[in-house]
Parts: structure tokens; C-alpha cells; sequence
């Protein structure tokens, strides 16, 4: 079950998290192709190491006390999940797209760019959607299937890393972070018109996660006959 902090504690956490989230990855983007030369794939590690360390840090420091989801994917699996009310998961999707957005005109501002840019960086076609797909089936896979909350923070970490780059779109997989970066036209961007297919692929890759993790995942009953019967 999600921690018992108060709504408003949870909240901060969730749109602080988000704040932080968005700007390491857009930071570190903007970053990493300023010092790359022109070399993509010395940027795209640089994106990656500030994307797993800062995923690591965040869910160990503020999953005890909001779940550390910073994703709208996540909290409403959590609601299907019977494990987040309703009202608390409006509340949690609302700060984590403001959050992401915030993120995104933070990083601009630390770097001295326009704060708020329509990203040009095309990102589409049935490729891009599966990747996204994928990168968010193993995302939530990973949310739902882990055991301990002691290794949520390094197996996401891990995922998403991994993600970045075997997935054709670098695993996005978090709607509220594809729609802040719409907003910047730097390496981490993404086409204001290219958003809605991406959060469609994510929807479908968490569905599809939370249907097989349900299952794979059950709890097993131990029978007078010391065998094992499993139920959904």
C-alpha cells in the first residue's frame, strides 16, 4: 500500500520529484551534446548516467513517502491496483505534468536558453510506438513485480537505462516527462505533434504490463499437499 503521509506531503514529493526528474534528463542532454562534439552516442551515455543515478535517488529519498511514482502511468495502475484512491491519483497526475514542465524550464534556465522552446526533433512511426511500448511494459513490470521496496530504486534505475538504449525512441515511457519535452528543442526533445502517439504506446505497454504482471506475479497458496496453486 502507498505510504499513509498526508495528500499535501505526497503531493510536494510527487511534484518535486518530477521537477527534478525532468530537468536532469533535459539538463542532461543539453549538457552532454554541448561536450560531445557532435558525437550522439557520448550524449545519449551522458543522458543516460544523470537519468539512472538521478532515478536511483529519487525513489530511495522520496518513495517512503509518496511511492516516488513521477509518472501518470504508474499512479493510475496503482489506482486499477486498488492501491491509490481516485481523488489522490488526479491530484498525483496533475503535479507530475506541471512538475515535468517546470523541470523542462529549469534546465532552460541553467543553461541561459529560451525558456520555453516548440521542440523540433522529430519522433514518430510504428517503430518509435513500439519501442515506447516495450520501454514502458518493462517499466511497469518492474513497478509491479518487484519484491522488496528496497530495490525499486536501482531495478527502475536499471530498466530505464537499459531502455535508452535498446528501444529505437530512448524510453520515454512517462507521459507527464514526453509532454515537458515538447517544450525543448534539444537533444531530449520531441515534437509537440508526435506527443500524442507516444502516450497512447505508453497507455498501451502499462495495460498490456499490468495484465501479464497480474498473473505471472501472483501470490501462491501453499496446499495440505505442499504444492503450490496460484490465483490472480
Amino acid at each position: 500500500m502507498p505510504p499513509r503521509s498526508s495528500l499535501t506531503r505526497r503531493g510536494a514529493a510527487e511534484a518535486i520529484g518530477s521537477v527534478l526528474l525532468a530537468a536532469t534528463v533535459i539538463g542532461s542532454g543539453i549538457m552532454g551534446q554541448r561536450l560531445a562534439d557532435g558525437n550522439a552516442a557520448v550524449a545519449l551515455l551522458a543522458n543516460t548516467a544523470a537519468t539512472v543515478a538521478v532515478l536511483a535517488a529519487l525513489i530511495a529519498l522520496l518513495g517512503p513517502i509518496s511511492g516516488a511514482h513521477f509518472n501518470p502511468v504508474v499512479s493510475v495502475t496503482e489506482l486499477l491496483r486498488r492501491r491509490l484512491a481516485a481523488a489522490d491519483t488526479i491530484v498525483y497526475i496533475v503535479l507530475q505534468v506541471i512538475g515535468c514542465c517546470v523541470g523542462a524550464v529549469l534546465a532552460h534556465a541553467m543553461f541561459d536558453l529560451p525558456l520555453i522552446q516548440a521542440s523540433t526533433h522529430a519522433r514518430t512511426g510504428v517503430a518509435q510506438w513500439l519501442a515506447e511500448t516495450v520501454a514502458t511494459f518493462g517499466l511497469m513490470f518492474v513497478v509491479i513485480g518487484h519484491r522488496r521496496a528496497v530495490d525499486a530504486p536501482w531495478m527502475v534505475a536499471a530498466w530505464i537505462g537499459a531502455a535508452y538504449w535498446f528501444t529505437a525512441s530512448t524510453s520515454f515511457a512517462n507521459p507527464a516527462i514526453t509532454i515537458a519535452r515538447c517544450l525543448t528543442d534539444t537533444f531530449a526533445g520531441i515534437r509537440p505533434a508526435d506527443v500524442p502517439g507516444f502516450v497512447l504506446a505508453q497507455c498501451a505497454g502499462a495495460a498490456l504490463s499490468l495484465i501479464v504482471a497480474r498473473w505471472l506475479f501472483a501470490s501462491p497458496i501453499e496446499t495440505p499437499s505442499g504444492n503450490h496453486d496460484h490465483v490472480a
